[in-house]
């Protein structure tokens, strides 16, 4: 019974690490399409002032 929980366990903390790598690498790709589309935005606006 205690290595049954000890494996149990260490499968929900290596779940929980692998949940953890997914999210920061999601987030790291939303900021960078907020940026991407910032910057967008800003290239349009200026483009419009100058027309």
């Amino acid at each position: 019974m205690l290595l049954t929980t000890k494996i149990a366990a260490a499968c929900c903390v290596l779940l929980a690490l692998s949940s953890c790598g997914n999210t920061i690498r999601g987030v790291g790709r939303d900021t960078a399409n907020t940026v991407d589309a910032t910057q967008n935005a800003g290239n349009r606006v200026g483009r419009a002032a100058a027309n």
